[in-house]
């Protein structure tokens, strides 16, 4: 690492700690529907407020930690067939088959997932991939960042990725045909409210922290997201150097 990218990694980490948004300018050109995305974002904080947080908070204090484990590892193992579809329209032969050994170990000994062996045995760790991240590979650009009601902070090639997901999800025709097809039908929804309100209270400190420390909370919420988006599709990789931000360092020597 350079010491211009070290330094600019320490002011975005530092302004995103502040709230103050400033490694957001660029963020705030690819933002143009603002004024409507801050209305919902103000929809969403009150509906967190009075709903989502009290529900998560409940959830999260009152079932068993072994009960919520149990969950959350039957519905990655269910999502498995899907991060395998994405890895191999990705290229990523390794991937897709390290996703594969998962859902079969997993699947079988880990009693339909309920138990993540393939983790325990050091088969292979599990890794997400979503159709927004597929076309992000292919060479689709972002687009404008949007703030989705309820669901929250996106942009228009991750939203078109999220409802093909919806629709083309393997996971409802696998539930559907080992369970039944009511199960099948209600796999998509029931996911989407369980893995919701599982974040909600995972992410709950992070919560508070902007509620109470970010002098505005949608910049530090949109520049967290759109971080961490390049960093999923990177898949972890080192973020490629700012050719126009090292230059400012370059005129000043």
């Amino acid at each position: 690492m350079t010491e211009a990218t070290a330094m600019r990694n320490a002011a975005c980490a530092a302004a995103l700690a502040l709230g103050l948004g400033g490694c957001a300018t660029a963020a705030a050109d690819g933002d143009p529907f603002e004024p409507v995305n801050r209305a919902v974002f103000a929809f969403n904080q009150t509906a967190d407020r009075y709903v989502i947080a009290p529900v998560a908070r409940a959830y999260g204090h009152y079932v068993p930690e072994v009960a919520k484990q149990g969950a959350r590892n039957v519905f990655s193992n269910l999502g498995e067939p899907f991060t395998f579809v994405n890895d191999v329209l990705q290229g990523e032969p390794d991937r897709a088959g390290e996703t594969f050994s998962r859902f079969f170990v997993n699947s079988t000994l880990g009693l339909f997932g309920l138990f993540d062996m393939a983790s325990m045995m050091k088969v292979a760790e599990a890794h997400d991939e979503d159709f927004g991240q597929t076309l992000a590979v292919w060479g689709v650009g972002d687009g404008p960042y949007l703030v989705l009601p309820i669901l929250g902070p996106s942009n228009l090639r991750d939203a078109g990725g999220r409802v093909v997901g919806y629709a083309t999800n393997p996971a409802s025709a696998l539930a559907g045909d080992v369970v039944g097809s009511g199960v099948g039908a209600g796999y998509a929804p029931t996911s989407l409210v369980y893995g919701g309100v599982d974040t909600r209270w995972q992410l709950d400190p992070l919560f508070t922290d902007v509620e109470k420390n970010s002098l505005d909370p949608y910049t530090t919420f949109r520049t967290t997201y759109q971080q961490n988006r390049a960093k999923e599709i990177r898949n972890g990789a080192e973020a490629p150097p700012n050719s126009s931000y090292e230059d400012i360092f370059e005129d000043t020597k």
